[in-house]
């Protein structure tokens, strides 16, 4: 049997604040999206800018100690893996596809935490 790799590291900024959710199982869930842009020169010499925006989600104890610590416009570490689910949109009432960000870490790189402290790396 072959191995394989899903290993996703992303440092980039918070765009929203994180929403945390509980599961009938009273499980803590908290996602939010995050960007990350990447800048290059274009034949003309212009600087050009490409922003992703990823969905991250993380479960029990570190989406208790994200909903402490990470806020909109937050400098972020993720480090997680990729995983696809099928979702039903409400709208067309079409199934689609998502891929998220399944966080296993999470740092704040600059910054103040949700109570002004300096730089919480946890």
């Amino acid at each position: 049997m072959s191995r394989s790799l899903n290993k996703v590291l992303l440092i980039g900024n918070v765009g929203v604040d994180p929403i945390m959710k509980k599961t009938p199982g009273g499980i803590p869930v908290i996602s939010f999206r995050m960007a990350t842009s990447q800048t290059w020169k274009d034949r003309g010499g212009n600087l050009r800018e490409q922003t992703d925006w990823h969905t991250v989600i993380a479960w029990r104890g570190l989406a208790e100690i994200v909903e402490k610590i990470i806020h909109k416009g937050a400098r972020i570490f993720v480090e997680g893996r990729l995983q696809s689910r099928v979702v039903e949109d409400k709208v067309s009432q079409r199934q689609r596809q998502i891929v998220e960000i399944l966080a296993d870490n999470i740092l704040l790189l600059e910054g103040k935490d949700k109570n002004n402290n300096n730089n919480a790396n946890r």
